[in-house]
């Protein structure tokens, strides 16, 4: 069999580890010839492809990124998209594809597998919030990197008495945030699935002003206010129809300013959220999910994700995964409110 493997989306910690895992043991149980398609949906949309080989894919576990590049390219926006990638893959003799990816990846992937194209998909985001998997690799990077970044922010904002407001990635579900957030131990946390009122976040500001400690606001990049809409840095898409957001950290830190007299100031992780080589936790959470994916193929169980549920690698309809994102549930987030303030 020649499988084909792609990458798609935003970038994260893990993904490497992930093709190394599928290719490592593709050739080494069952002799599959691998191919790699280069930048997500682009790669088999145009047949630009790589050699994906026992040599392409040494010593490529602990790199971040992806060997294999990703893009947002969403195919099915695209006349005669599908048509395109069926007629590439026949030609470059691929019988399979693992797409390794988020929802935006993976709904391409289903759709493909509707129309008889074998897909098996590898769940992928730092946002945790793919249905039908306890958790995703790259998230634990990206909760981490977030962490030590609002560790080393509590001692300066002590130092000049200052409040201090932290954005973190998250869209639609807030799981960066509330993790980071109860892990360094933050003021407050403002996450999309429940929109905020700024008294009650000026009230938790000045609630620790008191105590003679500075304030740690940590909120992701999709929070809103009650009364208001998500803060947009642009009104610019993507492919998918997403818009890109930002902003709300510094409107919140302007807010926090005017209305307490203090000093406060925003900072954005950004990018740097998805960057550098993945946890422990992540290498081995997507060695397994390569492992167990390039079994779904050789047992041609297409239309399939990967997924860890319990501590158990276990196999989901990608439309399972794809069809409602995870959000933070109001149970979890009471007990980060425990702390607010």
């Amino acid at each position: 069999m020649r499988v084909g493997v792609l990458t798609g989306g935003g970038d994260c910690p893990g993904l490497n580890a992930v093709i190394r895992a599928v290719v490592r043991k593709g050739i080494n149980d069952y002799g599959y010839e691998f191919v790699g398609f280069r930048d997500g949906w682009r790669g088999p949309l145009e047949g630009d492809t790589m050699p994906l080989d026992r040599a392409a894919v040494r010593g490529i576990l602990p790199r971040g990124g992806t060997i294999l590049g990703s893009s947002r390219t969403n195919l099915m926006k695209i006349e005669g998209g599908v048509e395109r990638v069926k007629d590439n893959m026949a030609g470059l003799g691929i019988d399979a594809l693992v797409a390794i990816g988020g929802e935006d990846t993976l709904g391409v992937a289903a759709r493909l597998t509707e129309r008889g194209v074998n897909v098996v998909g590898v769940p992928k985001t730092i946002d945790n919030d793919l249905n039908a998997t306890d958790y995703t690799f790259g998230f634990d990077t990206a909760v981490n990197i977030a962490t030590e970044a609002i560790d080393r922010l509590h001692t300066t904002a002590e130092s000049h008495h200052r409040a201090l407001v932290v954005e973190v990635m998250g869209r639609h579900a807030g799981w960066i945030a509330l993790h980071s957030g109860m892990a360094a131990g933050a003021n407050a946390i403002l996450i999309p699935e429940r929109p905020f009122d700024i008294d009650e976040v000026v009230g938790w500001v000045e609630s620790r002003f008191k105590t003679q400690y500075a304030p740690i606001i940590v909120v992701a990049e999709g929070a809103h206010p009650k009364d208001g809409q998500m803060e947009l840095a642009t009104g610019e898409t993507d492919s998918f129809g997403h818009v890109r957001l930002g902003g709300i950290g510094q409107r919140l830190a302007d807010e926090i300013e005017k209305r307490t007299g203090k000093e406060a100031r925003s900072v954005v992780l950004g990018h740097v959220q998805r960057g550098g080589t993945p946890s422990a936790f992540d290498r081995v959470l997507a060695t397994r999910l390569g492992v167990q994916a390039i079994d779904a193929v050789h047992d041609r169980d297409w239309g399939k994700m990967v997924a860890l549920q319990g501590t158990d690698i276990v196999r989901v309809e990608l439309s399972a995964a794809t069809d409602e994102l995870k959000t933070v549930p109001t149970e979890r987030y009471a007990e980060a409110e425990v702390f607010f303030g």
